[in-house]
Formats: structure tokens, sequence, C-alpha cells
């Protein structure tokens, strides 16, 4: 099975240089165990809220040969320089139940893959993510160690209510007990179930294929009690 091609069962978030990456990630930003964050605020209340506006809120600021995680000018920036590449990035939360809320705007080839996720581990290597592309497709899908799948279709399935090219999306994922849930533009696209995490950290997420310098701006990024 070839991981380079998105339309097979497996979403290609290729494990070996995301996890390698991760773990840059984890020794050059803050080093800290996850904040614990007790689960007992109300239905709506804000958990965590960031526009990006202040570089010191607490995501990772890494740059390297295979691109770079910054803040830039008001926004999170995720630059991906090398093909079939993943990066992530972290604000060091830890979360049980949530809904992630994010505007995500596309740059670079259309090719790529993009957004936020859910119960991240400490070495961010075992989590849940929520994805679409720049040419209209999108997936849930989980990420166990080197292994990867898709929850939500057998591939990544495409849909109009995407916008496509450099246009902004609003993603919104709901990581509720075992159920999964994948909004796009307000709009349910796709959902999913799944047990194996229970609680872990929230981030974003960018991908390439076979071109390089895919380039993702987040905003206005919203964690409530669901």
């Amino acid at each position: 099975m070839e991981i380079n091609n998105r339309r097979n069962p497996f979403l290609p978030l290729r494990p070996s240089k995301l996890v390698s990456y991760g773990l840059i990630l984890i020794m050059l930003a803050t080093c800290s165990v996850p904040q614990v964050i007790i689960d007992r605020a109300p239905i709506g209340e804000i958990l965590f809220k960031d526009d990006f506006s202040d570089p010191a809120s607490g995501w990772d600021q890494v740059s390297a040969a295979t691109g770079e995680t910054n803040y830039d000018d008001g926004s999170y920036r995720i630059w991906v320089n090398e093909p079939y590449t993943d990066l992530l990035a972290n604000p060091d939360l830890n979360f049980k139940d949530v809904r992630i809320e994010v505007e995500a705007t596309g740059g670079g080839p259309v090719d790529n893959v993009f957004g936020v996720i859910c119960r991240s581990n400490p070495a961010g290597d075992g989590y849940y993510f929520f994805v679409i592309s720049s040419d209209g497709y999108y997936g849930i899908g989980k990420v166990d160690g080197a292994d990867q799948k898709l929850l939500s279709a057998e591939k990544m399935m495409p849909s109009e209510i995407i916008r496509q090219g450099k246009l902004t999306n609003l993603l919104r994922a709901d990581c509720v007990g075992d159920q999964l849930t994948f909004y796009v533009n307000n709009e349910k696209i796709a959902e999913a179930q799944d047990a194996a995490y229970t609680q872990g950290d929230i981030g974003l997420t960018a991908g390439s294929f076979d071109k390089p310098d895919v380039d993702i701006h987040f905003d206005n990024l919203t964690v409530t009690k669901p």
C-alpha cells in the first residue's frame, strides 16, 4: 500500500517523520509535563482560547529543515518544507472532552492536509486527527505509534462544503467520550467512534505530499466544554 496515495485507506501522516519531529518539538519547547485540567467545567464554558497575538501563549516555536511551527503576525503558521512530511504543534495542555474550533487558511500546493488534533499523548505519537485538504477532501483518523488509519471512512472523501485553494475554512472537532465529530464551515461532515484515548493535549497539524511548501495559517482557536 502506497502511503503517498491520499485516497487509500490510510491517511499518510507519515509517522517516521511525524514522530521524530514531534520529539524535536518537545525537546526544543518547554519539556514540561502537560498541565492537568480538571474536567468539571459547565457545558459551553471556554477552557482555552488563543488568537495567536501573544507569542508567549504557549505554543511550539520551532524552525528546522523540515519546516516551521511558529507565531506569524497574529496567526499561527505551520510551514512544511519537505515532501511527505507532517508537522504538529501543541500548547502543552491536557483535556478530556472538548470542542475545538479554529480558522484555517490554506497555502502552497492544494494537495496537502491540515487540521486539528485532540487527546494527544506527551510523545505526540498517539492522538485523533480531524483534517481537510485544499483540494476538498476530509477525514477523521487515529495515530497510534507507527500506525495510522482513518476512522470515518476507508479513504478521505470529497465535499463541496470545503472551501478550496487559499481560502479560510472554519474547522470544529468534537471529542466527547468515544464519539468523534467533525464540522467544516458549520456543517457536520464526518463522525466516528473510538475509545482508545480518553484525554490529552489538543493541537494543530499540516502535511505535504509530493510537493513541499505547504503553508497553513491558523487563527481564533477556541476550546470549550461540549
